[in-house]
């Protein structure tokens, strides 16, 4: 039977060529067209990204969806830029000293670009005081008043010990004062009585005289406690002198603060506090030094003055808290997030999206073996500085960090930022640690991924709470006029941008065939620029070395063959062991139960077709089609699933009114990494078909194509690369004029096969056919009519069904004669 011409598909469907000279008549060259605006092919993505930004409601961040290399990244980055810069910039934040609770640090917000008026204003509020206290404290008046307070107090005292002194003169006394104290001697007729003398006295006198001395000591004891009463009077005087000195100097310079900073309540009340802690703590700016004081860890006492009691206790075990106690630190502003330099709202990009550069941190630095922190080493993270922007992600480096990723579900369920060290809990030995005060949060997250990374974050049940706006960028779009010329302006961009010579009109029609074979379909064109970013550079690369004047097709099409050839040495490989019969693939004959079929390899960047011998024994009995590769555990869920079809087609056919009573075992030979998908299940069942009914099929012919329970030939992908791996082995052993390859009819408009087979072709010398039935397909390898069923229930004689009908009818004959 020779009825092959109706399946052979014409050259010109081989390959959809650009005809340049009509579709790309608005230019000559590049020159001839503006650069591309925007982003090309993506209508559905970019009418979700333009939801997406303006959509203010909780919960509508975004994630952008796209296979690597649609330039997705590019256009989230222009569009919010562009976005932001009409926005209105968002407010400095500063953290401040909580005088009351300093291991809890304040927030305040300013306007942007005060932030840093407001640090700049408390260092030289700080750096005046440091001036004007001591000044104040060297002046006259000030030394008046201090000195008055202990001039009154020294005559009080003086007094209180002259009055005991006369007690002492009317009691016969006389005082003396010592080095340790007062000491009190009886005289008479003005003169010490002496020992013997005293001994001399009654019982009476002495009596008399030791009661007169009780007395004064008692006298005495008053005294003294009222004078060292009216000195601590004089100290606290003295302290309330230096404190109300303290405030009248610094009161004027935050008043005037204040005023500077009324519309913000929180500055002034902070203000407000720092002038009482001025004068409370005006010993700092009076002695102008900075000294770093220890506390233990546990809660410090007052003494009886309300001081704080700094000695240690006895084996108590210290760490340096924040905001040591006598610090000039305390009054410094932590300037925490500064937008005086921001035109519009931030964009912030973080490629490091660990923990700590997402949400900040709380930095220690060591001093004499302790660790110690306070308010101004709280540093901000990526939220905090993209706090009232944009803050874009890629989905893949969040997933490093999972802390990360839960902690940026936290920070959009309640919309506040925290800064807190992570692991605290886990030191073995605690350290004083800050809890600053949240910031409210309001950002725009922007993730961006591929569609496995999608599906993965899907899984998570919060996912959808926070992130309600996809952004899915498709790998292809149609190829007609208008995104031909946008293919174009886009290779214009690359040109203006790399500084490159212009493409004329026929290597850009050669862009455009590419963009068709990257996607894969005639009438589609690829969205993975960066593939065609890296062919226009090569392009202009080799018309450089070429000193042409302008990129033309030879260019482009050598810079597709560079690269392959940079690529393909596995290939080559694999090729060249076919080619020595090391792995057995046919071009010539015919074999009973074989067929070739068709396979992709794939090798992370580059993918290629290449032939896989399909063998096919039957045999009587009832084990129905095994699948070798799925019996050692190397078949993939896709290819065990065509395997199994294919019983309800042999079924369908042939055990309507008796059993199938056959076993089939079909392998790929020499295949030894795995298969999986379906394409080569119509294969598989022709080489079934085959052992069948014992007529051989074509070698010089391969195949590929899915097969339903009906017969149906469904299309399969990677038909361009499978047709070019038969070429090329065919070519490589000789083409004898009669080989080719059978594809699904509803792959041709996906063929975007090179020069050399469509040269082939067109020699008549290989062969394209597109089937739409097994019974086509069969008919093609075999050269023998597959069989319609006629009336009868029968196929006609020695068609290929009437043949493996009668093969099933032995083997169900002598099945029934087998006794068990």
């Amino acid at each position: 039977m020779d009825n092959t011409a109706k399946y052979l598909v014409p050259v010109e469907d081989l390959r959809k060529i650009c005809k340049y000279e009509e579709e790309l008549a608005f230019c000559q060259t590049t020159l001839d067209v503006p650069i591309l605006d925007g982003v090309i092919g993506q209508a559905r993505a970019v009418k979700a990204m333009q939801f997406g930004l303006a959509m203010d409601a909780l919960g509508y961040n975004i994630f952008v969806v796209g296979a690597q290399g649609t330039g997705k990244s590019n256009y989230v980055q222009a569009v919010v830029a562009e976005l932001a810069k009409h926005s209105t910039t968002p407010e400095d934040w500063c953290y401040l000293n909580n005088f009351q609770d300093q291991d809890r640090p304040i927030a305040v917000s300013l306007p942007a670009g005060q932030g840093r008026v407001f640090q700049k204003d408390m260092e030289e509020l700080i750096s005046e005081l440091k001036v004007l206290i001591p000044k104040a404290f060297e002046a006259s008046e000030y030394l008046q008043q201090k000195e008055a307070i202990i001039h009154a107090v020294q005559k009080q005292v003086d007094e209180l010990i002259h009055a005991v002194e006369e007690e002492a003169e009317q009691a016969s006394y006389s005082v003396e004062q010592t080095a340790t104290g007062f000491t009190f001697e009886p005289i008479k007729d003005g003169k010490p009585i002496s020992d013997e003398e005293y001994e001399k006295l009654s019982e009476q006198e002495i009596s008399e005289i030791e009661e007169k001395g009780n007395g004064l000591e008692k006298s005495l004891d008053e005294a003294l406690r009222a004078s060292q009463s009216l000195e601590n009077n004089a100290t606290l005087q003295l302290i309330e002198l230096e404190k109300q000195l303290a405030f009248l100097v610094a009161e004027p310079l935050i008043n005037k603060l204040k005023k500077k900073y009324l519309q913000i309540p929180k500055i002034v009340e902070y203000l407000e506090t720092v002038l009482k802690e001025l004068a409370e703590n005006h010993k700092t700016l009076k002695n102008a030094t900075h000294v770093p004081v220890q506390t233990p860890l546990s809660i410090p006492e007052e003494n009886e003055q309300g001081a704080i009691n700094e000695e240690p206790a006895e084996n108590e075990t210290f760490v340096t808290t924040q905001g040591v106690k006598d610090s000039l630190v305390r009054y410094k502003v932590n300037l925490f997030v500064n937008n005086e330099a921001s035109e519009g709202a931030p964009v912030v990009i973080e490629h490091s999206p660990y923990y700590y550069n997402l949400f900040g941190k709380i930095e220690y630095k060591s001093q004499m073996m302790a660790m110690s922190t306070d308010f101004t080493m709280i540093k901000p993270g990526a939220i905090h500085r993209a706090n009232g922007g944009y803050l874009i992600l890629q989905a893949n480096e969040v997933l490093t960090d999972q802390s990360a990723w839960e902690s940026l579900k936290k920070v959009l369920k309640y919309r506040q930022a925290v800064v807190e060290n992570i692991g605290e809990q886990y030191r073995l030995v605690p350290t004083v640690t800050l809890r600053p005060e949240p910031i409210p949060l309001n950002v725009k997250i922007i993730l961006i991924g591929s569609p496995s990374y999608f599906q993965l974050f899907t899984q998570d049940e919060d996912f959808q709470k926070f992130f309600k706006v996809k952004v899915d960028f498709d790998l292809e779009m149609a190829r007609n006029s208008e995104n031909m010329r946008q293919y174009v302006s886009f290779v214009s961009s690359l040109c203006q941008q790399g500084k490159l010579q212009p493409f004329n009109q026929a290597a850009l029609g050669k862009i455009i065939e590419y963009g068709s074979r990257l996607a894969g379909q005639q009438n589609k064109l690829s969205t993975q620029f960066n593939d065609v970013t890296e062919v226009v550079y090569e392009s202009a690369a080799l018309a450089k070395v070429d000193a042409a004047e302008c990129v033309d097709a030879v260019h482009v099409t050598n810079a597709i063959k560079d690269r392959k050839y940079r690529l393909n040495m596995w290939e080559e490989k694999i090729q060249e062991e076919i080619l020595q019969d090391q792995i057995l693939i046919a071009t010539e004959g015919a074999v009973v139960g074989q067929v070739n079929g068709l396979v992709v390899v794939e090798t992370g960047v580059y993918s290629f077709g290449l032939p896989a011998r399909i063998t096919a024994r039957t045999y009587m009995g009832r084990g129905g089609v095994i699948n070798i590769e799925r019996e050692t555990e190397m078949s993939g869920n896709i290819h065990s699933k065509g395997v199994l079809t294919l019983a309800g087609y042999l079924g369908g056919k042939f055990a309507q009114n008796k059993q199938l009573g056959m076993t089939a075992q079909i392998t790929f030979e020499q295949t030894y990494d795995g298969v999986d998908g379906d394409s080569a299940s119509s294969g598989e069942l022709y080489a079934i078909l085959s052992s069948l009914a014992g007529v051989p099929l074509q070698q010089n012919l391969a195949v590929t194509g899915s097969v339903d329970q009906l017969g149906e030939i469904q299309p399969i992908g990677g038909v361009t690369e499978k047709i070019e791996g038969f070429f090329d082995i065919c070519q490589g052993k000789g083409l004898t004029g009669n080989q080719g390859v059978i594809i699904p009819a509803r792959n041709i408009e996906n063929m975007m096969l090179k020069d050399e087979v469509l040269a082939a072709v067109r020699d008549k010398v290989f062969h394209i056919y597109a089937v739409k039935t097994i019974e086509e397909g069969i008919e093609l390898l075999s050269g023998v009519v597959a069989g319609k069923m006629g009336k009868n229930g029968k196929y006609p004689a020695e068609s290929i069904f009437y043949l493996v009908d009668k093969k099933l009818q032995e083997y169900n004959k002598a099945l029934g004669k087998v006794h068990f």
